[in-house]
């Protein structure tokens, strides 16, 4: 009987010491990770893209083009990208529109890409860089900055992206 006893006693207080350091050694909860956030665009953006306005300026349109002869919008977006931020971007406005992070149009910043639908199947990419400008390849006026509150590009607005 007095080996029940000490028995208990050595075996109660090891039984709660136990019960007590596994709540310590159970596995972590898992940390949910933080968002994926694009960093903030430098803050020569702008300079940047109106430096690269300035020496494609007038350069024709040209789909499938990829050079100063004539060149389309997301080669242009592709070559601006690499150009002033070295950063790659898919070739395709079709690969482009899935790259990065979706942009509310009201929370746009220099440097995002805009894309428009201009057809039944046909999609147009540009260069956002503040004040409602972007820059783009069009295909009337080849490289040029245009408004993003103008009617036609207004009406054709599909959707942002920031890289």
């Amino acid at each position: 009987m007095l080996n029940a006893i000490a028995l208990r006693t050595l075996l109660l207080p090891l039984l709660l010491a136990v019960l007590a350091l596994s709540g310590c050694a159970s596995a972590p909860h898992p940390v949910p990770a933080p968002p994926s956030v694009s960093p903030a665009p430098p803050p020569d953006v702008v300079r940047r893209l109106m430096a690269q306005h300035d020496e494609w300026a007038g350069t024709p349109y040209r789909l499938g083009g990829n050079s100063r002869r004539g060149i389309d919008c997301s080669a242009f977006v592709q070559t601006t990208y690499a150009e002033r931020f070295g950063h790659r971007l898919p070739r395709s406005t079709e690969d482009q529109a899935r790259h990065g992070q979706p942009v509310r149009r009201d929370q746009l910043q220099a440097g995002d890409l805009v894309f428009f639908r201009t057809g039944r199947k046909t999609r147009h990419v540009g260069i956002y860089m503040g004040d409602s400008r972007f820059l783009h390849a069009s295909t009337s006026q080849g490289v040029t900055v245009s408004r993003l509150d103008n009617p036609y590009w207004t009406s054709a607005y599909w959707m942002s992206r920031r890289p």
